[in-house]
């Protein structure tokens, strides 16, 4: 059984977010960033200032688990991974009841590049619920890092009921049953080709599913049109939380030196 190369969905994690350096523009002859420059320096301004709110609100609750839990995700958002798993351990410290509904934990565990951690937490979401199949998902990318690709599809969680589009179709691509040109055709012949929430998400995992076959030319597009993604920047109260983890991916795979040929 040969081994998948190690995945490259955490590049350069020191070097994206140390400044407002060059993801924010584009460079000559480069397609021009997702997210305009403006936009994203007052994304990140709004989120520094919160996280320094939220500093001081622990400073004055230390065992308030909900100040933790919106800390750690302010500290994601920012790059700062080990620091947002830091305090999403200790929320689950402070109430142990708040782990298997965790999936939040198993991401920044990812993007820590504790993948058996990662793995572990989201096998507890799934006893927790078993139709989400985006946790799947996760776990899968976890697995492929520490078992390879065989393995990890063999140990793919089980479902049965439906979820919510386009994960029952993303679920068969990522086990191989589909091709990226075979997802995409599936989602336009049933009407969903224009609706941008389900091409949010189609977007953003077809660009993981391509970096997971090394196709990091093809895996860039995919990305760079999520993180363009009209519904992802302004749902729940804008911009979505999974936008957000799909900006991350995309900044470090832009940020990342071309593969030589």
């Amino acid at each position: 059984m040969s081994r998948l190369p190690r995945l490259r969905l955490t590049l350069a994690l020191g070097a994206v977010f140390a400044g407002r350096t060059g993801l924010g523009a584009a460079s000559a002859g480069a397609e021009p960033p997702p997210l305009p420059p403006a936009e994203r320096t007052a994304l990140l301004d709004r989120t520094t200032t919160e996280l320094s709110a939220l500093d001081r609100a622990i400073a004055a609750a230390p065992a308030d688990p909900a100040l933790y839990s919106r800390r750690g995700d302010r500290l994601l958002f920012l790059g700062r991974f080990s620091a947002a798993v830091a305090d999403f351990e200790k929320m689950i410290a402070l109430d142990p009841a708040l782990d298997a509904p965790h999936w939040r934990l198993g991401i920044a565990y990812h993007f820590a590049g504790d993948f058996a951690k990662s793995a572990r937490q989201f096998e507890k979401y799934h006893a927790y619920d078993d139709r989400d199949r985006e946790n799947g998902l996760w776990k899968f990318l976890a697995d492929v890092r520490t078992l390879g690709l065989e393995r990890a599809r063999a140990a793919m969680l089980p479902y049965t009921r439906f979820d919510r589009e386009p994960f029952p179709t993303l679920y068969d691509l990522f086990a191989g049953r589909l091709t990226t040109e075979a997802f995409f055709a599936d989602l336009e012949q049933r009407g969903l080709g224009a609706n941008e929430r389900v091409q949010f998400f189609a977007r953003y995992y077809a660009g993981l599913h391509e970096a997971l076959h090394g196709r990091t030319a093809a895996a860039l597009p995919h990305l760079r049109a999520a993180v363009a993604n009209a519904w992802g920047r302004t749902a729940e109260n804008g911009p979505a939380y999974m936008w957000q983890v799909a900006r991350l991916h995309y900044e470090q795979f832009a940020a990342a030196p071309a593969p030589r040929p």
